[in-house]
């Protein structure tokens, strides 16, 4: 089963993507790996680096897959000479042309579609991509695939288009991975890249973890090289094809490089009301370019799609998370998917909760086999007392409240404010629970509107604030991305 993401373009909205989470059963006989350009030697000394950190996890990729029936195909591009005698690049020269050879399949494809040459790349890698200081010079130093990758007699190496469709058209391979180096270069652009696939009908994916950019972090946008990626990567999403991780054949997290300090969010988002499925995107990628976050979202089904509404993946994620934000509705998930979430608070990581996080888990007993709801999440772990809302209408005011003004939270926060949600009734609230804001419309008692709270060692915050309209609002925005920080015990940085 691999989980391919993917970014859907809106018109009208608020945001401009909603990410796209949906399973698909390939079969192995049927799906080829090609590995772009790990070279053993690259004129950037800090992609060389990253080349021999990313071989080892990526040859472990390999082994898996192969043992399962997956052809693998090696294309270091411009070294196929060293191979020659390999029974492997003897394959690739032996395969009988196919007859239906796309046009252009031998050529770079720079673009796949007017829309992504008009948006082009979210990086400037004009001047190459070096992040080294001083840049390196330019030049051709590779003469082979890196070591580390072993080349099975089984496999094919071939750096040629029409070689390649010619060796997935004779194997009747519909379905294509893509790892290797450099994404917005080679992984996309050659022959045998991402554009081409996907553009002469190949189900084609990239898979995220097991890849790499060259962006230099002091060109625009400048965010760290780790966040050049991910930026690629959500380009790709968009414009081009989905993406998957390793996981699907390690059963492992999604490799991660060891200089990439980042604090890592992930999001879960599965609810159908409040249009989290726009406004979690967007909170992400400021998160990644303001604030220097490593941001995953995963999506759970809207039901709009039909989709299982108790479907989510990639939860795996959250073992190496600082921070998760839960803006979900009603769910039971898998039960190994929900494990990752009590064993990530069970380590004492830090959560944010998200207006319908109060009723998450619960599925008022609607739970699938196989699936686990958490009934007391909201008392438990959020602190919290959720027994309905008032009607929509009437205008919610925020208030602070005593004693909590000088709280890290609330820092640069402007208070009162409006939102036009309507009000949870939460009160009271767990003894150990602290009531940040209060809410409060006409002719009502205030409820808790924000609070923190401890769950073991793990830090909560929750509000049940969260409609689309509170995301435009600078001071919901300002509070939110504190409670970040504050639930991981870190100081503030930039807030967007």
């Amino acid at each position: 089963m691999l989980h391919q993401r993917s970014r859907i373009p809106l018109e009208g909205q608020i945001g401009d993507v909603r990410v796209v989470m949906r399973p698909v059963e390939w079969e192995p006989n049927r799906t080829a790996i090609i590995i772009c350009d790990m070279w053993d030697r690259h004129w950037c000394a800090g992609a060389t680096r990253r080349v021999a950190e990313l071989a080892p996890a990526m040859n472990e990729v390999v082994k898996a897959a192969r043992d399962r029936g997956v052809f693998i195909i090696h294309a270091p591009s411009g070294t196929v000479g060293f191979y020659e005698d390999h029974p492997a690049r003897r394959r690739a020269k032996e395969v009988a042309k196919t007859e239906n050879l796309p046009r252009d399949i031998a050529q770079w494809c720079r673009w796949i579609s007017d829309e992504e040459e008009q948006t082009g790349y979210p990086i400037d890698h004009s001047d190459g991509g070096c992040d080294c200081e001083p840049t390196c010079k330019q030049g051709s130093p590779w003469r082979r695939q890196i070591e580390t990758i072993e080349i099975a007699e089984t496999d094919a190496v071939s750096d040629s288009g029409p070689e390649v469709w010619s060796l997935l058209e004779a194997r009747g391979i519909e379905n294509v991975i893509l790892m290797g180096v450099h994404t917005n270069m080679c992984v996309l652009g050659r022959p045998f890249g991402l554009r081409n696939m996907a553009r002469y009908g190949r189900n084609v994916v990239l898979m995220r973890d097991m890849t790499d950019t060259m962006y230099n972090s002091r060109a625009k946008p400048f965010v760290s090289h780790f966040t050049g990626t991910d930026l690629v990567v959500e380009h790709v999403e968009r414009y081009v094809c989905p993406t998957i991780t390793s996981t699907v054949f390690t059963g492992k997290p999604a490799f991660v490089f060891k200089d990439d300090k980042r604090p890592h969010m992930v999001i879960l988002s599965a609810e159908s009301e409040y249009k989290a499925v726009e406004t979690m995107p967007i909170l992400a990628r400021r998160l990644q370019t303001e604030c220097g976050f490593s941001c995953e979202v995963l999506q759970g089904s809207t039901g709009e799609d039909d989709g299982d509404l108790n479907y989510i993946s990639g939860m795996e994620a959250l073992a190496r998370a600082d921070v998760v934000i839960v803006f979900a509705r009603r769910r039971a998930f898998a039960a190994d998917q929900m494990t990752h979430l009590r064993q990530f608070l069970e380590r004492g990581g830090g959560l944010v909760g998200l207006r319908t996080a109060s009723h998450a888990f619960d599925t008022r007993g609607k739970v699938p086999q196989g699936h686990a709801d958490w009934l007391k999440f909201d008392p438990e772990v959020l602190g919290g007392n959720y027994h309905g809302h008032y009607g929509a209408g009437p205008a919610t005011t925020a208030m602070c409240e005593e004693g909590a003004a000088g709280h890290p939270i609330l820092e640069g926060v402007e208070l009162p404010f409006e939102s036009v949600a309507s009000l949870y009734r939460t009160g009271p609230l767990e003894h150990s629970a602290q009531a940040l804001l209060s809410g409060k419309i006409d002719g009502q008692d205030p409820e808790p509107l924000a609070w923190t709270h401890m769950y073991g060692d793990s830090r909560i915050f929750y509000t049940s604030l969260g409609h689309v309209e509170d995301f435009r609002n600078p001071a919901f925005r300002r509070m939110l991305v504190n409670a970040v920080y504050w639930v991981m015990a870190r100081e503030p940085a930039r807030t967007p």
